[in-house]
Formats: structure tokens, sequence, C-alpha cells
């Protein structure tokens, strides 16, 4: 079945979305050795998240929505664990690291129950 989708509309993508510049903003204050370390890996997991999204938009199939839905799954579950990796090597507080792994958190649970919705689409 081919679909027309706007990303713009999907409560994830919305969420995924706002996450971007706070990933960004918390991350200026890594050291600078970290530039081309955890900084860029938790920046480009944010990023991924949000881009997969869009691209699964753009896909004509199902079953490819549901790669790319699956791909910001991991993506959103990486930043969530690079946050709190964060704390632990000293770079992030960790008042900051909860509240992003928390967002990241509930966008997994919201990818997870969208892609079951549409698991059994052709």
């Amino acid at each position: 079945m081919v679909m027309s989708r706007d990303h713009r509309k999907l409560h994830v993508f919305i969420l995924a979305d706002s996450l971007v510049p706070d990933v960004y903003k918390v991350s200026n204050a890594f050291p600078p050795s970290e530039r081309f370390g955890l900084q860029t890996q938790l920046r480009r997991a944010a990023v991924s998240a949000a881009c997969n999204i869009v691209e699964g938009c753009a896909r004509r199939k199902t079953k490819e929505y549901l790669n790319f839905l699956n791909i910001a799954s991991g993506s959103a579950a990486e930043a969530a664990y690079l946050s709190q990796l964060s704390v632990r090597l000293g770079f992030l507080a960790p008042i900051e690291s909860k509240r992003i792994a928390s967002s990241y958190g509930e966008l997994v649970a919201k990818l997870i129950a969208l892609i079951n919705s549409l698991d059994g689409e052709p």
C-alpha cells in the first residue's frame, strides 16, 4: 500500500526534532578533546533519530517505513546511553543526562508503539 506520510504530523518526529538542539546545547560543555569523540557521537545519534523518521516517511512501502523507524529507535536508545556515559566520564551534569535520557526513553517507547501498530500492514 502506497501512503503519503507527513513526518511533521508525527509525535515521534516532533519529540526527536525537539531533542536535537537540546543535545547540541548540553554537549557544548564537553571538553575540546571530545570534539571528534563522544560529543560528535551523541550529536549524530540525536540527528539520526530524527532523520530516520523523516526518511522512513518518504518511503513508499510500509516495510521500508518500519525499517527506518527501527533505526530511529536504535539511534534514540544510543543517544540515551551516550548521555548517561557522559555523566560517568564527567562531561555532563547528572540532571541534564537524566532529562535527556528520560526524553529519549519516551521517544523509544513511542517509536516501538508506532512500529507495533504498523507491523501488520502490507
